[in-house]
């Protein structure tokens, strides 16, 4: 019974933004469709693991979701009866049967990401949005990642719908110069998805739910969208970068840096992968950011050993960063660290001296951590314990504070 539980929810996770992509295109309101496809989903939970999943489990919540967001427009009044009743002979004549398999459901995904990086959205509503709809996660899941109350992103979730609602857009997938516009911002969330789990903030080093869901809903717009190269790119420097996942910290929870990890325990499996998908892509010959990205990431990966890294390489690719991401500050300051392995620590930190004049960097735990470590490389111990501080006093993260801390301490001795 343990496995068929566990298959079940396995199931409807995957099925999920699938059936609410295909409500919502039928139904037109969001919000409506989303309860109507969450109590879908409770039935399915309760009558799966007892009774068996059916033929067609995607159309069989699709038909309970069409039902219960009937009902529930029944109930609203009986001055809209009339309506509801029309509504429903509509319904009940396109709905698919059971065992039916005629619905567009790669598409329906694909929608509902659209819809949740509508233009009208901040990034952080977005990012919130996609992981309520698409991911799967709770409200109380979504608020302790980004560390604020419950009620604070129950708010903001509603107010995306409500923006969305009140955008007037209608629920189809978008031609495909809408698609390329904003696609773009649908990648830009997962990425900081991704991020977020993988560098998160608090005790604990990594949220490794929210960069697992990152790495799914990409695998499933990579496979909606194969030929897109930045999609795979994205994908690619997922996979590489999550690899390392297990070597980065150690029995206690402390972070270990790249350079001391034990490489053994890199995941080599996703590394094959990644480095063969980002290959593929490259061979295209349309280069972006998120390929970029992954093409060092798989220079990390591939090094056996930290001082077998092609460090030129790396350089050379970061200079080509630069110039298309219109000098990002933080590409520009690993390019620094990439400079300084080539070239020697005083390189890096001459490249270093004018984040410390852009408001977006000057106060930023990076700039003062990487800044320390050339400092020490470079000898200057005194400069790398202060700047070490500021970086402990700066960061939000409890691993990386420990750390910065005992590398101040390592160099005052």
């Amino acid at each position: 019974m343990t496995d068929i539980v566990g298959f079940s929810e396995h199931l409807l996770r995957e099925l999920a933004p699938q059936v609410l992509g295909a409500v919502v295109r039928k139904q037109g309101d969001f919000a409506a469709a989303e309860d109507a496809v969450q109590e879908a989903l409770i039935v399915a939970a309760s009558k799966w693991p007892h009774e068996g999943v059916p033929d067609n489990p995607r159309a069989w919540l699709i038909q309970v979701a069409h039902r219960r967001l009937l009902d529930n427009v029944r109930a609203e009044a009986a001055r809209r009866r009339r309506e509801t009743d029309l509504l429903a002979e509509e319904q009940d004549a396109h709905l698919p049967a059971p065992d039916s398999d005629h619905e567009p459901e790669r598409e329906d995904t694909l929608l509902l990401l659209f819809m949740c990086c509508h233009p009208a959205l901040t990034r952080s509503s977005a990012v919130a949005l996609t992981l309520r709809a698409v991911g799967g996660l709770t409200t109380a899941e979504i608020a302790r990642a980004f560390l604020v109350p419950e009620a604070t992103m129950a708010q903001r979730i509603s107010r995306a719908k409500q923006l969305i609602k009140k955008s007037g857009e209608s629920f189809r997938m978008p031609s495909a110069l809408e698609r390329d516009e904003r696609l773009e911002a649908v990648l830009h969330v997962l990425y900081l998805i991704f991020n977020e789990g993988y560098t998160s903030s608090g005790s604990s080093l990594a949220r490794v739910d929210l960069s697992s869901e990152a790495i799914r809903l990409t695998r499933a717009v990579q496979q909606l969208l194969p030929e897109d190269a930045e999609v795979a790119g994205l994908l690619a420097l997922m996979l590489l970068t999550d690899a390392r996942r297990a070597a980065r910290s150690d029995a206690e929870g402390e972070l270990i840096p790249l350079d001391r990890q034990d490489r053994s325990l890199w995941d080599q499996q996703a590394i094959q992968f990644g480095v063969e998908l980002i290959s593929r892509t490259l061979s295209r010959g349309e280069i972006g950011s998120y390929q970029l990205q992954a093409a060092i990431a798989a220079l990390h990966d591939e090094a056996a050993r930290a001082e077998d890294t092609d460090w030129p390489q790396i350089l050379g690719l970061y200079g080509l960063l630069l110039r298309i991401t219109e000098n990002n500050p933080m590409v520009r300051l690993n390019h620094a660290v990439a400079a300084a392995m080539v070239q020697g620590p005083n390189a890096g930190l001459a490249l270093l001296a004018p984040l410390a004049e852009d408001p977006r960097t000057a106060n930023h735990h990076r700039l003062f951590a990487v800044r320390a470590h050339l400092l020490e490389r470079a000898g200057d111990l005194a400069a790398a314990v202060r700047d070490y501080h500021a970086a402990a006093e700066r960061t939000t993260s409890t691993p990386e504070r420990n750390y910065l801390l005992l590398s101040a301490k390592r160099c005052r001795h």
